[in-house]
């Protein structure tokens, strides 16, 4: 995986940089944690859990149809692993009519629900609201930072200076097993802008990327076309792909699709931002 591969060495630096995100947390006494059971989110909880304490530290999981069930039962097996204290609550952003839309604001109105579950959290417990933001996210189209942030939210990763690769040497460190874990987009981020979120739609990608994790591809995307899905792998995992094709086209195609395409660009995490940037510069 490209991004496990990028682990830096230790040192000074690296050191300093976890100290100053303890720093940071205990600054806050009270945290209420956006846990999504990646790299980023879960240790940022298992170092809030282990600076403050497991009483001071909320870590809330928000569950609706854009989470894979996968994702919610790993967040509750490391909650277990970590005694954390974690709850999993309903978020209603796809009923949410400018969510469904699916514009390039859609993260932007997932944040807002989001940021609507956990603000009172926080404000019942006299914390704050902490987000997995790290350094190398500021970069990438991401207007749901923009409502987190509007709402008070803190990022303790970035204001340590972390990026992902560091996240991720520091979590191998500390033993967890998250430490090369894949990004996990929410399932919207796998339809195109313009074409509205439907709970099938949501319900055919969790159930195509499903089947491919069980043959064994960790790193993938499948982007949703209508009838047709885009599969996104890394290229080391073409190879992979048409020595497993009859089994890949059966189960994309009990997912509910009828066309099967293979990206040969390879897994590219937002992707489908592209197009955004190919409308700036028609724009320009």
């Amino acid at each position: 995986m490209a991004e496990a591969k990028e682990l830096i060495d230790g040192g000074e630096g690296l050191a300093a940089k976890l100290e100053e995100l303890r720093s940071r947390l205990r600054g806050l006494e009270k945290v209420v944690v956006a846990f999504s059971g990646g790299c980023d989110s879960g240790f940022l909880a298992w170092e809030a859990n282990r600076t403050l304490g497991r009483d001071q530290v909320l870590c809330v999981t928000a569950v609706s149809g854009s989470l894979a069930p996968e994702e919610l039962a790993d967040c509750e097996a490391l909650a277990k692993e970590w005694n954390l204290r974690w709850i999993g609550l309903e978020s209603k952003e796809v009923t949410d009519p400018r969510y469904i839309e699916n514009g390039a604001d859609r993260c932007f109105h997932c944040k807002t629900e989001l940021m609507n579950l956990l603000a009172p959290l926080a404000v019942r417990v006299g914390g704050a609201v902490v987000l997995g933001v790290n350094v190398d996210d500021l970069g990438d189209h991401r207007p749901g930072q923009e409502a987190a942030s509007e709402q008070g939210a803190v990022f303790p990763l970035v204001q340590a200076g972390l990026t992902k690769p560091e996240i991720r040497r520091l979590a191998k460190d500390s033993g967890l097993r998250i430490w090369d874990k894949p990004a996990a987009a929410c399932l919207a981020s796998r339809v195109p802008y313009g074409s509205p979120v439907t709970l099938q739609k949501l319900s055919s990608v969790s159930k195509a990327e499903s089947a491919l994790r069980k043959l064994g591809f960790s790193q993938l995307r499948v982007r949703h076309f209508d009838e047709t899905a885009r599969i996104e792998v890394e290229i080391e995992d073409m190879p992979k792909v048409l020595e497993n094709r009859e089994a890949i086209v059966d189960s994309i195609m009990e997912s509910g699709y009828r066309n099967v395409m293979l990206d040969l660009r390879g897994f590219r995490s937002g992707s489908l931002n592209e197009s955004l940037q190919l409308e700036a510069n028609d724009v320009n």
